[in-house]
């Protein structure tokens, strides 16, 4: 079950600046990326069915965003190898940070209490903030549809 994250972050707050490295072990902050519209999307776990349709989506239509002046991060808990597998497996022309620590994640207010067959346990809240050229956030996506999620994007 995909639990809704519980962010504090709301449309109109500063985007929480962070520092972490992508798949490449390259250092990336969102600091970087100012002046550009930026899609940052949270997902659970590289390899995973929803998370490779949600990626693969994303590379799809990485041309239209493109033109639509976004860049697109991903961002999972998962260490910089295992993104460098899952961005080469499926050709993924965009960075994916490790969040190792769950720090970004928490700053984001996207790493919550989940339940699955009755289990409880933590983990990510599939949630994408589109971040604007001051570093503002426009708006949080929080009903991600994997399959259609660059569209969701487009409508907004």
């Amino acid at each position: 079950m995909d639990t809704q994250a519980q962010t504090t972050l709301k449309v109109g707050d500063k985007a929480p600046d962070f520092t972490a490295k992508d798949q490449d072990g390259k250092t990336i902050s969102l600091h970087d990326y100012k002046g550009k519209k930026v899609i940052l999307y949270f997902y659970p776990k590289d390899q995973t069915p929803g998370c490779t349709q949600e990626a693969c989506n994303l590379r799809d239509n990485h041309a239209t965003l493109q033109k639509s002046g976004y860049t697109t991060i991903g961002v999972s808990t998962d260490d910089v190898a295992s993104h460098k597998e899952f961005q080469t497996k499926y050709s993924l022309p965009f960075p994916l940070v490790a969040d190792v620590d769950k720090a970004i994640n928490q700053k984001y207010g996207v790493w919550v209490e989940k339940e699955r067959d009755g289990k409880k346990y933590f983990g990510t809240a599939r949630t994408t903030f589109l971040i604007d050229e001051k570093g503002v956030i426009t708006s949080i996506i929080d009903k991600v549809d994997t399959q259609q999620h660059a569209e969701q994007i487009l409508k907004l």
